[in-house]
């Protein structure tokens, strides 16, 4: 990979998580305070993501993979997602924002595949060289966290006046820039055989069921879409939780999340290799549980370092989780199943799992409204915290410990 196509790569993935993080995080604080969206309609907003998960393997199997070069997909969506960012930054009821953000999700959450695509297609040794240009991906998402509180989109003075519909103009501007720049990227053409039949199984990663007849994968399948209900919870409440109690500029605190995402994944290699598997997973579980019962119980005076902590751990709760789950779905799948058993586990816990959890936190959320429409937060928060230990406790018990190579 050339010093030219390695920026080029890094600057597609500064664009593509920039673009996220300008709105996805604050979203929870903008539309009940702009649009006055109940926490049904905020678990129905974010329950894009969810579905957008579970339709983006058609348009990539169906269009990408087979028609079309991967950045100039790439580059259409974003232009397209640049339109629609628009109508949503006009928008002034909920009504007239759900339908262009499902429609936005749909084809944002199919660029996270076609950005991959692009960047191992121009690189000999993806395993050493794919985090030197993923890590530019989560510095866009913080720094775009970084800019709206330093243009105090989020303080409560813009979140009264409603600065925070910025957040989607800023993110339609990204999105046009990227599609622009999508088009001078590296030919990255179509790697599906036009004359092989299409099957849903393929698609869906199907043929990896196979895998669950296997019982420790079986519990470790069952687990990752469990622990994705708690995981709902903080993608959809923790900003608006942050923004309700008072906290100053909720957007920038938010990036210490992902400041902590790069330092753990640095850690893992050590931590796997020292303490196996099974207790990577353990640890990432009882972060789940940890953090959200100091949301529970932190606040804006002494305690807040509480709350600085439980964002902290987002970094352990995901990539010792997921990145772990992982390897260890590549290490039970072998050559076979390899890239099935990848989409099945994702469809799982990002279309399945969190689908289901957006929909239990929005519930619960609109379950304990107080009456000056602000929420019970500290029990709010004690139902993932209590759902994570329960999902902890059936792993340790169920999940016989073996040994798994690390793999990066």
């Amino acid at each position: 990979m050339t010093p030219k196509i390695k920026t080029q790569l890094s600057i597609m993935m500064f664009l593509e998580f920039f673009i996220w993080g300008g709105w996805f995080v604050t979203l929870g604080i903008y539309l009940p305070n702009t649009l006055g969206s109940t926490g049904s309609e905020i678990a129905l907003a974010y329950s894009t993501q969810s579905w957008g998960a579970i339709l983006a393997p058609f348009i990539i199997g169906l269009i990408a993979d087979r028609y079309f070069n991967a950045e100039r997909i790439l580059g259409a969506l974003h232009l397209i997602g640049a339109a629609l960012m628009y109508v949503m930054y006009q928008a002034t009821d909920f009504s007239g924002f759900f339908p262009f953000l499902l429609g936005y999700m749909i084809m944002y959450m199919s660029t996270l595949a076609l950005v991959n695509s692009v960047s191992f297609n121009q690189m000999k040794d993806p395993a050493k060289e794919f985090a030197l240009v993923r890590v530019f991906g989560t510095i866009g998402w913080i720094t775009a966290g970084l800019l709206i509180s330093f243009f105090n989109w989020d303080s409560q003075e813009g979140i009264t006046e409603g600065f925070l519909r910025n957040t989607f103009l800023m993110a339609s501007i990204s999105s046009a820039v990227l599609g622009v720049f999508s088009f001078t990227l590296p030919k990255t053409p179509p790697t599906a055989d036009r004359s092989q039949k299409i099957r849903l199984a393929d698609i869906l990663g199907l043929d990896a069921l196979a895998l669950l007849k296997n019982r420790n994968f079986l519990i470790f399948f069952l687990a990752s879409v469990l622990i994705c209900i708690p995981l709902a919870f903080y993608y959809q409440h923790a900003g608006q939780f942050l923004g309700e109690i008072g906290v100053a500029n909720p957007a920038g605190k938010m990036t210490i999340g992902q400041i902590s995402e790069i330092l753990f994944l640095l850690l893992l290699p050590f931590f796997f290799k020292r303490f196996g598997f099974k207790m990577t997973i353990v640890a990432a579980m009882l972060a789940w549980g940890l953090r959200y019962l100091m949301f529970a119980y932190g606040d804006t005076g002494e305690l807040v370092f509480m709350l600085l902590t439980g964002i902290a751990l987002h970094g352990i709760c995901y990539d010792f989780f997921f990145v772990s789950g992982q390897i260890y779905t590549d290490s039970k799948a072998g050559a076979k199943y390899k890239s099935a058993a990848q989409g099945l586990i994702t469809l799982a816990t990002y279309g399945v799992g969190m689908l289901i959890g957006f929909w239990v936190a929005g519930a619960i959320t609109d379950s304990y409204i107080l009456e000056d429409a602000r929420h019970d937060w500290n029990t709010i928060w004690l139902y993932p915290s209590a759902f994570a230990f329960l999902v902890l406790l059936l792993f340790i018990i169920l999940f016989k410990n073996e040994k798994i190579a690390y793999k990066s």
